[in-house]
């Protein structure tokens, strides 16, 4: 499994470190073993550009997932082969606010949108609604359960 991060804002301090270790953990929990993932941290400006660009959505949000994946769905050749899953985006200083929002600390807030953006990497869609949005509500407090038993 391979993490790469890369953080082009410079006001909000992370441990890279962790970000990785919570991720492979994750991945590991998926049954994705040999996949490679890339996470890039922005800021508020770059998040809007990205996401105007991408969505069609001329403001700010807190995470972009860009899937490598045609067929997302979590089938033997997926969990077997080396396979580059994708990117994710994360707004840190959007994930800061939320934070406090949420009563929650940044850190948990961080993992939280990490695991949001994996989920959607390899094919879950909240947006669909209904049994769609049950179906990621109930993976991510899965995953972020076993993440926080560490």
């Amino acid at each position: 499994m391979r993490v790469y991060i890369k953080n082009q804002q410079r006001l909000i301090k992370v441990n890279q470190h962790r970000i990785k270790k919570d991720l492979r953990k994750a991945l590991h929990l998926l049954g994705l073993h040999s996949a490679e993932i890339s996470i890039l941290f922005v800021n508020d400006k770059r998040m809007k550009i990205l996401n105007r660009q991408y969505r069609g959505v001329d403001k700010t949000t807190d995470v972009l997932s860009f899937s490598q994946i045609e067929d997302r769905t979590l089938n033997f050749e997926l969990r077997t082969q080396n396979i580059l899953l994708g990117d994710i985006v994360i707004n840190l200083h959007q994930a800061k606010r939320q934070a406090a929002e949420h009563n929650l600390t940044f850190n948990e807030e961080l993992r939280f949108l990490l695991i949001h953006g994996l989920l959607h990497l390899i094919g879950y869609d909240h947006e669909k609604g209904g049994y769609a949005r049950r179906k990621m509500q109930k993976k991510t407090l899965e995953l972020l359960e076993e993440l926080q038993k560490e």
